[in-house]
């Protein structure tokens, strides 16, 4: 299972690109994340359903400075086999 997934609140200057690699990758799920122009991050996570189930709801947490507003999902069809987690910019 593939998602895209769009976090919007305070979530730059606050580790939470670095955060979501950490939790992803000790989850065993794979994608990437990144900063978007209008002060959201986004991502893609791949992996079982379950897996990245729990990933979303962690999301909702993120790092201890983060004030997350909404998460948004959109299912990714034709994802390609990812490996590992990366930071993009």
């Amino acid at each position: 299972m593939a998602l895209h997934v769009r976090i919007t609140g305070r979530v730059q200057g606050v580790a939470y690109r670095a955060w979501t690699r950490a939790t992803a990758t000790g989850l065993g799920l794979s994608g990437w994340g990144r900063n978007t122009q209008d002060g959201a991050v986004e991502a893609q996570v791949q992996g079982d359903r379950d897996t990245v189930e729990r990933m979303i709801t962690a999301f909702y947490d993120g790092p201890g400075a983060a004030r997350v507003m909404q998460v948004e999902t959109e299912p990714v069809e034709d994802a390609p086999d990812m490996s590992g987690f990366e930071i993009r910019r």
